[in-house]
Protein backbone atom coordinates (compact mmCIF):
# COMPACT_ATOMS: atom_id res chain seq x y z
CA UNK A 1 0.00 0.00 0.00
CA UNK A 2 1.49 3.37 -1.11
CA UNK A 3 2.01 5.78 2.43
CA UNK A 4 1.16 9.54 2.59
CA UNK A 5 2.44 11.52 4.73
CA UNK A 6 -0.15 14.08 6.35
CA UNK A 7 1.58 17.47 7.70
CA UNK A 8 0.37 18.01 11.46
CA UNK A 9 -1.25 21.34 10.56
CA UNK A 10 -3.89 19.59 7.77
CA UNK A 11 -7.60 19.84 8.08
CA UNK A 12 -9.71 16.80 8.65
CA UNK A 13 -10.57 17.13 5.59
CA UNK A 14 -7.08 17.48 3.99
CA UNK A 15 -6.47 14.27 5.84
CA UNK A 16 -9.28 12.63 4.62
CA UNK A 17 -8.20 13.48 1.26
CA UNK A 18 -4.71 12.07 1.46
CA UNK A 19 -5.71 8.90 3.21
CA UNK A 20 -8.27 8.00 0.57
CA UNK A 21 -6.04 8.89 -2.44
CA UNK A 22 -3.76 6.56 -0.60
CA UNK A 23 -5.83 3.79 -0.14
CA UNK A 24 -7.97 3.70 -3.12
CA UNK A 25 -6.89 0.30 -4.47
CA UNK A 26 -6.23 -2.69 -2.34
CA UNK A 27 -2.97 -3.25 0.36
CA UNK A 28 -0.25 -4.00 -1.97
CA UNK A 29 2.61 -6.77 -0.76
CA UNK A 30 5.09 -9.31 -2.00
CA UNK A 31 4.21 -12.47 -0.10
CA UNK A 32 5.16 -14.88 -2.60
CA UNK A 33 8.78 -16.29 -2.59
CA UNK A 34 9.58 -18.49 -5.44
CA UNK A 35 13.18 -18.76 -5.95
CA UNK A 36 13.42 -18.06 -10.04
CA UNK A 37 15.74 -19.75 -12.64
CA UNK A 38 18.61 -17.27 -14.20
CA UNK A 39 19.21 -15.31 -11.10
CA UNK A 40 22.65 -14.46 -10.49
CA UNK A 41 23.62 -14.93 -6.77
CA UNK A 42 25.39 -14.20 -4.21
CA UNK A 43 27.84 -17.21 -2.43
CA UNK A 44 25.03 -17.40 -0.08
CA UNK A 45 22.44 -17.95 -2.15
CA UNK A 46 21.08 -14.10 -2.39
CA UNK A 47 19.83 -12.69 -5.55
CA UNK A 48 23.05 -10.43 -6.70
CA UNK A 49 21.50 -7.44 -8.22
CA UNK A 50 24.76 -6.15 -8.89
CA UNK A 51 25.17 -8.55 -11.21
CA UNK A 52 26.05 -7.83 -15.36
CA UNK A 53 23.10 -6.98 -17.29
CA UNK A 54 21.41 -9.53 -18.86
CA UNK A 55 21.09 -9.56 -22.52
CA UNK A 56 18.71 -11.13 -25.06
CA UNK A 57 19.94 -12.89 -28.19
CA UNK A 58 20.17 -10.15 -30.05
CA UNK A 59 22.80 -8.52 -27.71
CA UNK A 60 20.72 -5.75 -26.20
CA UNK A 61 19.74 -5.45 -22.80
CA UNK A 62 16.89 -7.53 -21.54
CA UNK A 63 14.89 -5.10 -19.63
CA UNK A 64 12.32 -7.80 -18.74
CA UNK A 65 11.75 -8.56 -14.62
CA UNK A 66 9.72 -7.00 -11.83
CA UNK A 67 10.27 -3.56 -11.03
CA UNK A 68 9.70 -0.94 -8.71
CA UNK A 69 10.83 2.66 -8.11
CA UNK A 70 13.20 3.34 -5.49
CA UNK A 71 11.71 6.82 -4.26
CA UNK A 72 7.54 7.99 -3.90
CA UNK A 73 9.58 11.57 -4.87
CA UNK A 74 8.89 11.40 -8.51
CA UNK A 75 5.35 10.36 -8.33
CA UNK A 76 5.20 13.10 -6.11
CA UNK A 77 6.31 15.53 -8.54
CA UNK A 78 8.06 14.53 -11.89
CA UNK A 79 10.21 17.59 -12.18
CA UNK A 80 13.60 17.97 -10.73
CA UNK A 81 14.19 19.09 -7.38
CA UNK A 82 14.54 23.02 -7.15
CA UNK A 83 12.83 23.62 -10.46
CA UNK A 84 9.27 24.27 -11.70
CA UNK A 85 7.97 22.38 -14.93
CA UNK A 86 7.30 25.89 -17.94
CA UNK A 87 3.45 25.35 -17.44
CA UNK A 88 1.53 28.18 -19.70
CA UNK A 89 -0.79 30.23 -17.88
CA UNK A 90 -4.06 28.03 -17.78
CA UNK A 91 -1.80 25.01 -16.87
CA UNK A 92 -0.11 26.60 -13.91
CA UNK A 93 -3.56 27.52 -12.70
CA UNK A 94 -4.90 24.34 -13.03
CA UNK A 95 -1.74 22.65 -11.24
CA UNK A 96 -2.13 25.34 -8.00
CA UNK A 97 -5.79 24.19 -7.68
CA UNK A 98 -4.61 20.58 -7.28
CA UNK A 99 -1.92 21.07 -5.18
CA UNK A 100 -4.45 23.60 -3.03
CA UNK A 101 -7.42 20.74 -2.66
CA UNK A 102 -4.86 17.87 -2.04
CA UNK A 103 -5.42 16.15 -5.45
CA UNK A 104 -8.44 14.95 -3.99
CA UNK A 105 -10.29 14.79 -7.62
CA UNK A 106 -7.07 12.47 -9.56
CA UNK A 107 -7.87 9.97 -11.77
CA UNK A 108 -6.85 6.91 -9.40
CA UNK A 109 -9.54 7.76 -6.63
CA UNK A 110 -12.32 7.15 -9.71
CA UNK A 111 -10.42 4.34 -10.19
CA UNK A 112 -8.85 5.29 -13.70
CA UNK A 113 -5.51 4.71 -14.46
CA UNK A 114 -2.70 6.52 -13.34
CA UNK A 115 -0.52 7.31 -16.78
CA UNK A 116 2.55 8.20 -18.49
CA UNK A 117 4.93 7.99 -16.71
CA UNK A 118 3.04 8.27 -12.86
CA UNK A 119 1.83 4.61 -13.38
CA UNK A 120 5.77 3.28 -12.92
CA UNK A 121 6.30 5.96 -10.01
CA UNK A 122 4.35 4.80 -7.44
CA UNK A 123 6.98 3.18 -4.81
CA UNK A 124 5.14 0.60 -2.80
CA UNK A 125 3.13 -1.06 -6.46
CA UNK A 126 5.79 -2.95 -8.40
CA UNK A 127 5.16 -3.48 -12.62
CA UNK A 128 6.45 -6.09 -14.88
CA UNK A 129 8.48 -5.57 -18.06
CA UNK A 130 7.89 -8.38 -20.65
CA UNK A 131 10.58 -8.17 -23.45
CA UNK A 132 9.47 -9.65 -26.86
CA UNK A 133 10.60 -9.86 -30.19
CA UNK A 134 8.38 -7.28 -31.72
CA UNK A 135 6.59 -5.78 -28.43
CA UNK A 136 7.74 -5.02 -25.18
CA UNK A 137 4.57 -5.39 -23.06
CA UNK A 138 4.46 -3.27 -19.23
CA UNK A 139 2.47 -5.17 -16.74
CA UNK A 140 0.82 -2.88 -13.68
CA UNK A 141 0.39 -4.71 -10.64
CA UNK A 142 -1.91 -1.34 -9.64
CA UNK A 143 -5.69 -1.85 -11.08
CA UNK A 144 -4.66 -4.90 -13.37
CA UNK A 145 -3.37 -2.29 -16.04
CA UNK A 146 -0.85 -2.71 -19.09
CA UNK A 147 0.79 -0.74 -21.67
CA UNK A 148 2.07 -2.14 -24.91
CA UNK A 149 5.54 -0.83 -26.70
CA UNK A 150 5.84 -1.72 -30.21
CA UNK A 151 8.91 -2.09 -31.65
CA UNK A 152 8.05 -3.91 -34.99
CA UNK A 153 9.14 -0.80 -37.38
CA UNK A 154 5.29 0.76 -37.19
CA UNK A 155 5.25 4.23 -36.93
CA UNK A 156 3.02 6.69 -34.31
CA UNK A 157 -0.32 7.21 -35.61
CA UNK A 158 -0.31 10.93 -36.83
CA UNK A 159 -3.91 11.78 -35.51
CA UNK A 160 -5.73 8.90 -33.47
CA UNK A 161 -9.64 8.98 -32.98
CA UNK A 162 -9.23 7.01 -30.40
CA UNK A 163 -6.94 8.60 -27.77
CA UNK A 164 -5.54 6.05 -24.90
CA UNK A 165 -4.55 6.46 -21.03
CA UNK A 166 -1.47 5.32 -21.85
CA UNK A 167 -1.11 6.54 -25.47
CA UNK A 168 -0.05 4.44 -28.22
CA UNK A 169 3.91 3.53 -28.29
CA UNK A 170 6.64 2.84 -30.64
CA UNK A 171 10.17 1.90 -29.25
CA UNK A 172 14.37 1.90 -30.99
CA UNK A 173 17.20 0.75 -29.18
CA UNK A 174 20.10 3.54 -29.37
CA UNK A 175 22.89 1.40 -28.11
CA UNK A 176 22.32 0.14 -24.82
CA UNK A 177 19.41 2.67 -24.39
CA UNK A 178 15.71 1.53 -25.07
CA UNK A 179 14.02 4.80 -26.22
CA UNK A 180 10.16 4.88 -25.95
CA UNK A 181 7.89 7.84 -28.02
CA UNK A 182 4.41 7.38 -27.28
CA UNK A 183 1.25 10.06 -28.57
CA UNK A 184 -2.21 9.67 -28.79
CA UNK A 185 -3.37 10.52 -25.53
CA UNK A 186 -6.64 11.14 -23.90
CA UNK A 187 -6.52 14.12 -21.56
CA UNK A 188 -7.51 13.20 -17.73
CA UNK A 189 -4.27 11.67 -16.94
CA UNK A 190 -1.47 13.79 -14.61
CA UNK A 191 2.13 13.41 -15.21
CA UNK A 192 2.48 13.06 -11.57
CA UNK A 193 0.56 13.00 -8.17
CA UNK A 194 1.23 16.95 -8.12
CA UNK A 195 -1.18 17.94 -10.33
CA UNK A 196 1.07 18.81 -13.31
CA UNK A 197 -1.60 18.33 -16.34
CA UNK A 198 -1.05 17.52 -20.19
CA UNK A 199 -3.63 17.73 -23.30
CA UNK A 200 -4.41 15.45 -25.95
CA UNK A 201 -1.28 17.09 -27.40
CA UNK A 202 1.19 15.16 -25.15
CA UNK A 203 4.29 13.43 -26.77
CA UNK A 204 6.41 11.41 -24.24
CA UNK A 205 9.47 10.41 -25.28
CA UNK A 206 11.14 7.62 -22.10
CA UNK A 207 14.72 6.79 -22.04
CA UNK A 208 15.35 3.32 -20.50
CA UNK A 209 18.81 2.11 -19.21
CA UNK A 210 19.27 -0.87 -17.26
CA UNK A 211 22.76 -0.33 -15.42
CA UNK A 212 23.34 -3.70 -14.30
CA UNK A 213 21.13 -6.71 -13.02
CA UNK A 214 19.08 -5.43 -10.39
CA UNK A 215 19.06 -1.69 -11.14
CA UNK A 216 17.63 0.82 -14.13
CA UNK A 217 16.78 4.27 -14.48
CA UNK A 218 14.61 6.29 -16.80
CA UNK A 219 14.52 9.74 -17.83
CA UNK A 220 11.18 11.16 -19.87
CA UNK A 221 11.12 14.41 -21.29
CA UNK A 222 7.44 16.08 -22.02
CA UNK A 223 6.79 17.49 -25.19
CA UNK A 224 3.01 19.40 -25.27
CA UNK A 225 3.20 22.53 -26.97
CA UNK A 226 -0.62 23.30 -25.27
CA UNK A 227 0.39 23.05 -22.13
CA UNK A 228 3.91 24.24 -21.87
CA UNK A 229 6.16 26.83 -23.00
CA UNK A 230 8.49 24.48 -24.28
CA UNK A 231 9.78 20.49 -23.80
CA UNK A 232 11.01 19.79 -19.80
CA UNK A 233 13.01 16.83 -19.10
CA UNK A 234 11.80 14.64 -15.85
CA UNK A 235 14.38 14.35 -13.19
CA UNK A 236 16.19 10.64 -13.44
CA UNK A 237 13.94 8.28 -11.77
CA UNK A 238 15.79 5.08 -10.41
CA UNK A 239 14.20 1.03 -10.12
CA UNK A 240 15.05 -1.79 -8.28
CA UNK A 241 14.37 -5.17 -8.94
CA UNK A 242 12.24 -7.32 -7.30
CA UNK A 243 13.75 -10.95 -8.23
CA UNK A 244 11.99 -14.27 -6.83
CA UNK A 245 8.83 -12.75 -6.61
CA UNK A 246 5.30 -12.41 -9.01
CA UNK A 247 3.25 -9.41 -9.29
CA UNK A 248 -0.53 -10.13 -7.38
CA UNK A 249 -3.87 -9.10 -7.94
CA UNK A 250 -4.30 -5.41 -7.11
CA UNK A 251 -8.30 -3.92 -7.65
CA UNK A 252 -9.27 -0.52 -6.58
CA UNK A 253 -12.11 -0.51 -4.60
CA UNK A 254 -11.43 1.34 -1.18
CA UNK A 255 -13.05 4.27 -2.66
CA UNK A 256 -16.00 4.20 -1.22
CA UNK A 257 -15.80 7.63 0.85
CA UNK A 258 -15.02 9.71 -2.67
CA UNK A 259 -18.51 11.22 -2.25
CA UNK A 260 -17.66 12.83 1.15
CA UNK A 261 -14.48 14.45 -0.43
CA UNK A 262 -16.32 15.40 -3.63
CA UNK A 263 -18.95 17.41 -1.93
CA UNK A 264 -16.88 18.94 0.80
CA UNK A 265 -14.07 20.38 -2.40
CA UNK A 266 -17.15 20.81 -4.60
CA UNK A 267 -18.65 23.36 -2.14
CA UNK A 268 -15.79 25.46 -1.78
CA UNK A 269 -15.47 25.85 -4.96
CA UNK A 270 -18.77 27.13 -5.87
CA UNK A 271 -18.04 29.45 -2.81
CA UNK A 272 -14.79 30.26 -4.44
CA UNK A 273 -15.34 30.32 -8.40
CA UNK A 274 -12.24 28.87 -9.80
CA UNK A 275 -10.34 30.79 -12.30
CA UNK A 276 -8.61 28.00 -14.28
CA UNK A 277 -9.19 26.50 -17.57
CA UNK A 278 -7.40 26.29 -21.00
CA UNK A 279 -7.22 29.80 -22.72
Amino acid sequence: MRIARIPASCSAAAALTFLICAMAGTAAAQWLSIPLPGTPRTPDGKPNLNAATPRTADGKPDLSGIWRADSQRWNENLVPEGSDAPMLPWAAELYKHRVETYGWDRPEAYCMPHGVPDAMTVAGIPFKILQMPGVTVLLFEEFHKYRQIHTDGRQLPVDSDQPAWYGYSIGRWEGDTFVIETAGFKEGSWLDNSGHPHTEGLRTTERFRRVNFGHMEVDVTIDDPKAYSRPWKSDTMRFTLQPDTELLEHLCENNRDLPILERYWRGKEQATPSTSGKQ
